[in-house]
């Protein structure tokens, strides 16, 4: 598994971490370094963005790790 997928699946653990109910949907490529990422809860969708720099580090940075999971819990909290 490469650096992007390992921080993929580190993302979707955190997501589920939160709240096992959310479908979550990562694009294969980032856009402008940069991933929108889909977060699903019944009929509500949510987008956030994410560094793809912050992906490749998500694993290994705890720095990183708790920035993401502020934004993942204040766009759940907003679905």
């Amino acid at each position: 598994m490469d650096e992007m997928e390992e921080g993929k699946h580190k993302f979707l653990e955190m997501v589920q971490g939160v709240d096992g109910s959310v479908q979550v949907v990562i694009p294969v490529t980032p856009s402008n370094s940069m991933f929108l990422i889909s977060l699903t809860k019944g009929p509500n969708r949510k987008f956030i963005t994410v560094p793809e720099d912050d992906i490749i580090d998500l694993p290994h940075d705890t720095s990183i790790r708790t920035k993401i999971t502020k934004t993942i819990k204040d766009a759940i909290a907003a679905l």
